[in-house]
């Protein structure tokens, strides 16, 4: 195992509702939720799920950005203690003014928005994050039943019925709510934060091992010294592992203080992603860019899990049935790895040489996600097909990527998940169907050339027999929309 250095810190310095925690040994490796209960008596956020797809965890993680502590909701059933070095963490209990209610927890009394209570202090933290992103905005206003509704997704009711919660969050008038900077406005608090920003962490403690870097130099020399360690970045996948299988990863690396790594840009015809970037601003930075990507990711998960997950670590898992991949695939997207030798560039095509088997060096890490701005002449469709239309595990994905000469295809590009060890191209489907005229009997043909290109399985999701259907039907899909609605041109 590696020594801590003297310089190094080895403890994980947070604030909680405005007081100071410092962690260290064992505890680090707590769920958050597990601290809050067990290590300091904060029983308001309660566990349900343990995997982040029910709400009732939900609590609001501020970080240092711009000399001031921005608020997102998370799940804290899937924040490790470790993850959140630097950070001011509010909690339900943290959320009354001067000792009583808050406009949103009054409401929820008024409008009857809760029976047994078990989820309520998830809905008013999810509520209360919508309100401080309202109030932030240039023209704070009440939200509108259908922004309560998608700031609610993450978070499930068994007894109340939705309407008298939809009603609460309705009510409230956030300009009757101080601003979280307001009500928690500590200087020395900022200032211990932006001071941990620059710190290297590294615990030891019970046989693992965890480092925070602050240089992405640092980082690569830590993956060259542990290749098979676990890097955490949202945790989103990894931290539901540990809390469902037991998982309990011997070293670990956060990448949540590598400089640079959070960003969203447009620089010289691509989208920079970096690998710190939350799939929330992704989703923002292409609503206008990427249509077709961003009602995918409207789908993809719940606010609390997109402020914390990142497109990298949707790359970095492997599944085949990671919803993004299929897109990255068609778009000739390329990824970005940095190792001690320096910083290289993998096409999405030639990523992954078998199941969650990346053709990556045992030193390197993903450090960006590069994707091509579309052509204005090219039309995209992504399809996920899954048992509920929201937050689920994918059955089935693909993704067509098509450019015409009047009635004749110019070049067409598929990618299939769900079929097959990894994301798949259909060579021989596209082969087919280049140069082919734009007609139903071509791509029925071509469904039938798809079939013959997968090796799906039969589980717990769906039979292999169905999946053979869908990697036939989706392209019949395809040109119907396009028919039907006369629109062949669309990104």
């Amino acid at each position: 195992m590696r020594q801590t250095r003297g310089r190094d810190r080895n403890t994980i310095i947070l604030y909680i509702n405005g007081e100071r925690h410092e962690v260290g040994g064992e505890q680090v490796f707590l769920p958050v939720t597990d601290y809050l209960r067990y290590g300091i008596g904060r029983t308001g956020t309660k566990v349900v799920c343990a995997e982040g797809d029910c709400g009732a965890c939900t609590v609001l993680l501020g970080r240092l950005g711009n000399g001031e502590i921005g608020y997102k909701p998370v799940n804290a059933c899937i924040q490790y203690i470790y993850q959140l070095d630097g950070m001011h963490l509010i909690t339900v209990e943290g959320l009354k003014i001067n000792g009583e209610l808050n406009p949103v927890q009054e409401a929820m009394i008024t409008c009857h928005g809760a029976q047994c209570g078990y989820c309520t202090p998830g809905m008013v933290v999810a509520m209360c994050g919508l309100m401080q992103e309202n109030l932030c905005s240039q023209a704070p206003r009440p939200a509108t039943s259908q922004e309560v509704r998608e700031a609610l997704t993450g978070n499930l009711c068994r007894c109340t019925g939705y309407e008298s919660i939809l009603n609460a969050g309705a009510a409230v008038n956030p300009v009757e709510m101080p601003s979280l900077q307001a009500l928690y406005p500590s200087v020395e608090m900022a200032g211990e934060l932006e001071k941990c920003a620059g710190e290297t962490v590294c615990i030891e403690a019970d046989d693992r091992l965890f480092l925070n870097p602050v240089s992405i130099e640092e980082a690569v020399g830590f993956k060259a010294e542990y290749p098979n360690l676990t890097i955490i970045n949202g945790g989103t996948d990894v931290s539901v592992f540990c809390n469902k299988r037991g998982f309990e990863p011997p070293v670990l690396m956060s990448l949540s203080k590598l400089p640079d790594l959070d960003r969203v840009e447009i620089l010289d015809g691509w989208i920079s992603v970096g690998a710190r970037a939350s799939l929330v601003q992704l989703e923002r930075s292409i609503e206008d860019i990427y249509p077709e990507l961003h009602r995918m990711l409207n789908v993809f998960g719940s606010p609390q899990i997109k402020h914390a997950g990142t497109l990298s670590g949707n790359i970095a898992n492997g599944s085949p049935i990671g919803d993004t991949l299929p897109f990255l695939f068609v778009t000739d997207s390329e990824v970005e790895v940095t190792g001690v030798s320096g910083t290289r560039r993998i096409s999405m095509n030639h990523l992954y040489t078998g199941y969650k088997t990346l053709d990556m060096r045992p030193d390197e890490m993903i450090t960006c996600v590069w994707i091509p701005m579309p052509r204005p002449d090219e039309t995209l469709r992504l399809y996920k097909v899954s048992r509920r239309k929201h937050l689920d595990i994918s059955t089935f994905t693909a993704a067509v990527r098509m450019q015409k000469s009047g009635d004749d295809i110019e070049d067409i590009r598929i990618a299939y998940g769900g079929v097959g060890p990894t994301v798949l191209r259909l060579p021989k489907t596209e082969a087919f169907l280049n140069g082919s005229r734009f007609s139903e009997a071509n791509f029925r043909e071509a469904g039938k050339i798809a079939r013959s290109e997968i090796t799906p399985i039969s589980d717990v999701r769906g039979l292999q027999d169905y999946r053979f259907q869908l990697a036939e039907n989706i392209l019949l899909k395809f040109y119907t929309e396009l028919k039907i609605t006369g629109q062949e041109v669309r990104v």
